[in-house]
């Protein structure tokens, strides 16, 4: 394609990421000894090893300020620096105040606006859209965008199909400009209510309010239709990081590396299958994390630049999928 078709960066992106997960750690031997499973058929499904597990006393916005704090250290920029604090979880500390504003006043940003997003697994690309364009209108320089879980606090431990999936995490990054010739070049995001049944939390909100039967019962554990998703999932993908990539005026033939929503092997494998990227620019961690949700992508992001596999000037794709439907891609010049 030619290159007088590209669209230009933008100048916005990002100036710094971080991540941080829990100590505590569950194999699958150990998930053995827990639910009907085995190593290999979890692995044979999922791709997936280990996840890291919260202990009880550790919450979302505990994990989100530590990777916050890596952002900035990596931005080389203190809190008073960020204008906005965008927040992507789908479990926060609680309904009201925001996990946001917990992160606020923890590391001292008492000047940002703070807010949280729920766009479930998304949720991080939500706040990527949503921070270039803070940035463009003039009004803020800065944006902290974090995404955090602790999945495993809602996960039951007695249904095979779902607590060999998730595994709590944080990461960050700080959005600002970057510099002529680098940055954010394209992006989308999309959703279907539609679909809202394919993956939820039943219990616990307004519509089905927390009761001694609905505990019992486990509707307050993440619910999903494992097949459905799958196929939902690898189509919205591939179709979003495509148009993404017209909308830039590439292909994924350009593509230098490809870093997708760490939510299954299979899904990572097929949708980087049906946008043409061979799976040695494909950057995934699943094996040792898990589904972190919102927290994928970015601690995906710092563990590539950590390795020295993400590097400036690289042309890199950001695609993810999440509960809503919700789905979203990021082009950009790192």
């Amino acid at each position: 394609m030619s290159e007088q078709r590209r669209k230009a960066p933008s100048g916005i992106g990002i100036l710094g990421i971080g991540s941080c997960v829990p100590e505590g750690e569950l194999t699958n031997y150990d998930l053995e000894k827990m639910v009907d499973t085995t190593d290999q058929w979890i692995r044979e499904r999922t791709g997936i090893f280990k996840r890291h597990k919260t202990d009880d006393q550790t919450a979302t916005s505990d994990l989100a300020i530590g990777a916050a704090r890596e952002a900035l250290s990596d931005a080389g920029l203190g809190p008073e620096d960020i204008d906005v604090i965008v927040v992507a979880t789908a479990t926060p500390d609680m309904f009201f105040p925001s996990t946001a504003c917990l992160v606020q006043n923890a590391l001292g940003a008492s000047q940002a606006v703070a807010f949280d997003i729920g766009a479930a697994c998304t949720g991080f690309l939500y706040g990527l859209s949503m921070a270039e364009i803070c940035i463009e209108s003039g009004r803020y320089e800065r944006i902290l965008v974090i995404g955090a879980e602790t999945l495993t606090k809602i996960v039951d431990w007695t249904d095979r199909a779902t607590c060999v999936l998730f595994g709590d995490g944080a990461g960050a990054a700080v959005v600002g400009r970057v510099g002529e010739g680098r940055g954010f070049i394209a992006w989308r995001i999309g959703s279907d209510g539609t679909m809202s049944d394919l993956i939820k939390q039943p219990a616990g909100g307004s519509r089905m309010r927390p009761t001694e039967e609905n505990l019992r019962s486990g509707d307050h554990f993440i619910r999903l239709q494992g097949n459905r998703v799958f196929k939902a999932a690898v189509k919205a993908m591939a179709s979003v990081a495509v148009d993404t990539l017209e909308d830039g005026g590439y292909t994924g033939d350009d593509l230098e590396l490809l870093v997708t929503h760490q939510a299954n092997g299979r899904i990572i494998d097929a949708t980087a299958r049906r946008i043409n990227v061979p799976p040695e620019k494909v950057f995934s961690n699943v094996e040792d994390y898990g589904n972190t949700s919102a927290a994928s992508i970015p601690i995906a992001l710092t563990e590539a630049k950590e390795k020295g596999i993400l590097k400036e000037g690289m042309l890199v794709e950001l695609v993810a999928f999440g509960s809503g439907l919700t789905w979203g891609s990021n082009l950009m010049i790192w």
